[in-house]
């Protein structure tokens, strides 16, 4: 998570959805030092005040999410935007897509139960984000 969030707030800081400092690049080692240091420095405090079974769940919770949500993205982009250029082809999408979103909200939901509490509060934190700056701010939006 250490190793890949920073680059994740490099990309969505491109796209507007997070402010630009988050996009920042050391000018030596080419890294997204800020948003390094604000994932290490959140880790560290996260680390410190939660059981780490906790954050070991959450942190699958999210990723089986965010792989739900891009297997139902597939999906709707087929059916809306049939014209865009693909750079792979999913054979059997809608197969595939369905049985990988189940997959994932089947292995989502024991974790969710579990920690539903911690959960529902990151998700409302990111919803706050994006309706509160990214939807604005998006340059998809504009």
């Amino acid at each position: 998570m250490t190793l890949g969030q920073p680059r994740i707030f490099y990309s969505m800081a491109r796209d507007g959805l997070i402010p630009a400092i988050f996009g920042r690049i050391h000018p030596e080692y080419r890294t997204p030092h800020v948003g390094t240091v604000i994932v290490g420095v959140t880790a560290v405090i996260l680390a410190g005040l939660l059981p780490i079974g906790v954050l070991g769940d959450l942190v699958s919770m999210g990723t089986l999410l965010a792989f739900a949500t891009v297997c139902i993205g597939v999906l709707i982009l087929r059916r809306t935007r049939p014209d865009l250029p693909r750079a792979f082809r999913v054979p059997a999408a809608p197969v595939v897509c369905i049985l990988g979103a189940a997959a994932c909200l089947y292995l989502f939901f024991p974790a969710f139960m579990a920690n539903w509490h911690w959960m529902s509060g990151w998700i409302a934190i990111g919803m706050l984000i994006y309706f509160g700056y990214s939807r604005r701010h998006s340059k998809l939006n504009t």
